[in-house]
């Protein structure tokens, strides 16, 4: 039987972090599973058309890259997106998944990054490892947001942080809830000064850089400065973490488990 594992990634156009994160999850995929062929394929076709128009990158959408898996005669397929939440992204790969199912002999897809309660405590102590707060500081960690109901997953993240004993930790997110309304409400809470600010995305691309740590005045730098905060960012995606990565293997590995179909 031949074997494969298809990454699904929302994608970015940014290449100086596209093989940091995604590349990095991929790469740990591959070495997790040494049997499978590895494919790749992005959700967002204002990305694919960017990366094809400006850097002539080739890159599958979930349709494209199931027919060339079918064409490449895989029958045993495990999935694993590298999405945050089970959201829009998440439904449009499962969406469009469906229709090959009768053309493999088996399908598997793995879990977004927090979907289970182990998961936030996982992620929740994996980013406090890795961030290096200095003294004094407060972290505040810029997610996407979205309209779907799983939005609630950021809330969720942030009450884990607080019940985990991380109290000098807030989570907000550009295009969901909570809002920069909501962030600097608890920051004054706390009392807090000095503000480490990174984002919770899987890449540290278009919205990291500009609506995080821009210089613009609508940038969540900017607020947080004009409002008398001392604000440190980093630009780093979880993508780069390797404990978050293995969370993604794991996740894999937990489909790959489960009853064949």
């Amino acid at each position: 039987m031949r074997k494969a594992v298809l990454t699904v990634s929302f994608g970015t156009s940014h290449l100086d972090t596209m093989e940091k994160t995604i590349g990095a999850v991929e790469k740990a995929l591959a070495e997790a599973f040494p049997d499978r062929a590895l494919y790749r394929a992005f959700t967002s076709s204002m990305i694919l058309k960017k990366l094809k128009s400006e850097f002539q990158m080739g890159i599958c959408n979930v349709e494209e890259a199931m027919e060339q898996m079918a064409r490449d005669g895989i029958e045993d397929l495990l999935i694993q997106p590298t999405h945050i939440i089970h959201g829009f992204e998440y439904e449009k790969m499962t969406e469009q998944i469906e229709p090959y199912r009768e053309r493999f002999e088996t399908i598997r897809t793995g879990a977004p990054l927090l979907a289970t309660m182990e998961d936030y405590e996982e992620a929740v102590h994996l980013i406090m490892e890795d961030a290096g707060l200095k003294a004094e500081e407060t972290l505040v960690l810029m997610g996407h947001g979205t309209e779907h109901h799983t939005n609630a997953a950021y809330p969720a993240l942030d009450y884990t942080f607080w019940a985990k004993g991380y109290r000098n930790v807030v989570v907000g997110t550009v295009e969901g809830f909570p809002e920069m309304e909501e962030v600097l409400k608890k920051l004054k809470e706390q009392q807090a000064g000095k503000i480490l600010l990174m984002p919770f995305m899987i890449v540290a691309g278009d919205h990291a850089k500009n609506d995080m740590a821009g210089e613009d005045a609508d940038s969540w730098k900017s607020i947080l400065t004009r409002e008398g905060y001392e604000v440190r960012t980093v630009l780093k995606g979880l993508g780069e973490i390797p404990g978050i990565r293995q969370m993604f293997v794991r996740h894999a590995r937990e489909a790959k488990e489960c009853p064949k179909g």
